[in-house]
């Protein structure tokens, strides 16, 4: 599984930002896709999640402004970050937790992490 994130950037507060991350690979199922984010000198945190069948769930810090959609047939998770504040300067990580089926079937269950896109939040 590889996944491949986009969007980030620059923006000054209360602006807004587009992220995505399609995921690809042969032979898997995706189930929960979602985002975290690490700031300097900080643990990761959980910054959305969403199943498959459209169901979220939301770090405290984010609820109400960022919103998090999927398209499922292009394997591809959004986050739309609006009211950006300078606390929310992060690097961005999307995830995918998925089931690879081998070449004798056997499924073998997994979390996939895409190469962190930085967001920048001026004051």
């Amino acid at each position: 599984v590889q996944l491949q994130a986009s969007g980030g950037g620059l923006v000054q507060a209360g602006g807004s930002l587009r992220l995505s991350c399609v995921a690809s690979g042969s032979r898997l199922t995706i189930n929960d896709m979602g985002w975290h984010r690490q700031a300097p000198g900080k643990q990761r945190e959980l910054v959305a999640l969403i199943s498959s069948g459209g169901s979220t769930t939301y770090g405290d810090s984010v609820k109400g402004r960022f919103t998090i959609s999927r398209d499922n047939a292009k394997n591809t998770v959004y986050l739309q970050m609006n009211g950006l504040e300078p606390e929310d300067t992060a690097v961005y990580y999307c995830n995918a937790d998925y089931i690879y089926y081998s070449s004798d079937d056997t499924p073998v269950v997994g979390r996939q992490w895409g190469q962190g896109t930085l967001v920048t939040v001026s004051s």
